[in-house]
């Protein structure tokens, strides 16, 4: 029996990977480079490939909505029940570096959830993908949250551990957000939490990724989260392993309520 979720999705993940050769070409090359707001950089192949990814999933599903970091927000995709959620580049800082960890993600959300993501990282090498119910991969190896029972000793992504949080081990960690959940996915983390207000561009693809894993997802206070809101952002976002996610929740509450307080 033909599966046409699993059928766009594949048309969604050549797509991805052609903007990600796109960026590939020109990384590590000289190019215009600014910041939107301080602190926020974006690159004119940013730019090229918001407008390529536009033009080929238009193609593929010409009903659907848009919502992209790099293109002026539109209310209109409101009265879409299938909308794409794109980052062209995550991790723009990285990849103006010549860093490695960035990717091209792509998600198609519809009624709220997301349906397919693809994060497309081709200098690590990586294609990630997922389609609601069907499991999710990276390079075609099926993927699998870990085991871990008890948040003391639970791997993050993270430059750095404050002293309250000790009990965590860092490990290394790419600039894209979503490479980060993406970890857990693949069991090379337990854990990423964050504690602020963050765009549904950023985590749609990999939360995702990330559920179809088998990883616990919600935002920072244990909510399910829903896309194509009239404001596209969603408070914090916590991808764990399964068996660590009631706990890293309760680690995490007072902090994050405060910060919502704040």
């Amino acid at each position: 029996m033909a599966d046409p979720r699993g059928e766009l999705a594949a048309a969604v993940a050549a797509v991805a990977q052609e903007a990600g050769a796109l960026a590939f070409a020109r990384w590590r090359t000289d190019f215009d480079r600014w910041e939107k707001t301080p602190g926020s950089p974006v690159c004119e192949v940013d730019l090229d490939v918001d407008r390529m990814l536009r033009a080929r999933l238009s193609s593929l599903l010409p009903d659907a909505g848009w919502l992209s970091e790099e293109t002026v927000d539109n209310p209109d995709r409101l009265r879409h029940a299938r909308v794409w959620v794109v980052d062209p580049i995550d991790g723009t800082r990285d990849y103006i570096r010549g860093r490695e960890g960035w990717a091209v993600s792509v998600a198609l959300v519809e009624d709220g959830r997301v349906v397919i993501g693809v994060l497309d990282a081709p200098a690590r090498g990586e294609r990630w993908q997922a389609a609601l119910g069907a499991g999710a991969t990276r390079n075609g190896v099926a993927l699998h949250a870990g085991d871990r029972q008890v948040l003391a000793g639970a791997r993050v992504p993270t430059d750095a551990l404050p002293k309250v949080d000790r009990h965590l081990v860092a490990v290394a960690k790419p600039n894209s957000i979503a490479l980060r959940m993406a970890m857990v996915a693949a069991d090379e983390a337990d854990l990423l939490a964050t504690l602020r207000w963050g765009n549904e561009w950023d985590i749609a693809a990999a939360t995702l990724i990330a559920a179809e894993a088998g990883a616990g997802v919600s935002d920072a206070l244990g909510a399910r989260l829903r896309y194509n809101k009239p404001d596209p952002k969603a408070f914090g976002v916590m991808v764990t392993a399964p068996g660590i996610h009631a706990e890293a929740i309760a680690w995490i509450e007072d902090r994050a309520r405060a910060a919502l307080l704040g």
